[in-house]
């Protein structure tokens, strides 16, 4: 994957990558992963690349734990800031990615979110 350090390792403020996406996974032919460590190890530390720890994988349950505990009001604001947003999006598989994350966090989430969007873009 493309960083920001030039070969000296020390950071770099060119924007020699301009514009680019510098992300993954995303749907513009940016970065994509190798599975190929990203930094070596430091002579005389320990550093390197750990394996995936499999207990962190869930992405989704704390936050619809935390929408599940929002009043309602509070939920109303969340889903409309996001949906304002995410209804200028120009490409759609994004938006419906982006609310199938919502629905994975909390059914009544996406759903809302879903709606929200829909209203956004009339």
């Amino acid at each position: 994957m493309a960083d920001n350090y030039g070969r000296d390792g020390f950071m770099r403020f060119d924007a020699h990558y301009g514009r680019e996406k510098n992300y993954e996974p995303n749907s513009f032919g940016g970065p994509a992963q190798t599975g190929e460590p990203l930094y070596g190890s430091l002579a005389g530390g320990p550093s390197g690349t750990y394996g995936w720890d499999h207990h962190e994988g869930d992405d989704f349950s704390q936050a619809g734990a935390l929408y599940r505990l929002m009043s309602e009001d509070a939920k109303a604001r969340l889903v409309d800031n996001i949906a304002s947003g995410l209804a200028q999006v120009s490409k759609d598989d994004i938006i419906e990615r982006s609310i199938a994350s919502f629905r994975y966090a909390d059914p009544d989430y996406g759903a809302r979110a879903e709606t929200a969007v829909k209203a956004h873009r009339r």
